[in-house]
């Protein structure tokens, strides 16, 4: 089982790579774009391959941003959904006796497993 703490790691560090990358990667765009310029204009055949490749670059920049925002929006909504979850099982099961003694107290979802080992 994953903990809400592990998920929001997850999801934190989707988004940290979300704005990183989106900077990083426009930036390598641009310098990209200036280089492949340069060397075309001096004559170098190298200048229209960088050219070329900067399509490609930006393509496979913005899927890696559309993953890295689905994996933290999804993880988000996983960690809500589930605490939701949670606090209504919560209200709906009760544990009294030798499982846990002296207590009348409510279990969560994620905490019912231990209880059958």
């Amino acid at each position: 089982m994953v903990s809400d703490d592990e998920l929001g790691d997850i999801g934190h560090a989707a988004f940290g790579l979300f704005n990183g990358l989106e900077s990083t990667g426009k930036h390598a765009k641009v310098a990209s774009e200036t280089a492949g310029t340069s060397l075309k204009g001096d004559g170098f055949d190298t200048g229209a391959a960088f050219t070329e490749v900067i399509g490609t670059w930006e393509t496979q920049v913005k899927t890696l941003l559309q993953a890295c925002a689905h994996i933290s929006n999804h993880l988000d909504y996983t960690k809500a959904s589930t605490k939701a979850d949670d606090e209504w099982i919560e209200t709906q099961l009760r544990i009294v006796g030798p499982v846990a003694p002296e207590a009348d107290g409510a279990v969560p979802a994620s905490q019912i497993s231990k209880y059958f080992q």
